[in-house]
């Protein structure tokens, strides 16, 4: 990295920059989360693996979205139009 780079940002203020404890304390609230959707014991982890299992349960809901989205779309286009525009407009608010 060059030294134009690290001067550059040396010089940005401190209050951009986040903090170790503002990191520990997000951790800590993914990990809040997770145990909520997911049943397991709410043991101390890894901040890594806490992450790593954020990444899988967002993979798993957008998945899931996906899928809705499908079986919704497959839906609209077996009901007549009146009544997939009722629901359309339903959705969109």
């Amino acid at each position: 990295m060059s030294t134009r780079r690290l001067n550059s940002r040396s010089r940005q203020p401190t209050a951009s920059r986040i903090t170790e404890d503002q990191i520990n304390d997000l951790v800590s609230k993914l990990q809040q989360l997770l145990s909520k959707t997911h049943t397991r014991g709410s043991n101390e982890v890894s901040a890594s693996k806490v992450l790593q299992e954020t990444c899988n349960c967002i993979r798993s809901l957008q998945r899931e979205v996906g899928a809705l989205s499908n079986q919704l779309s497959e839906l609209l286009e077996n009901i007549d139009s009146t009544q997939a525009s009722v629901i359309r407009s339903l959705l969109s608010q």
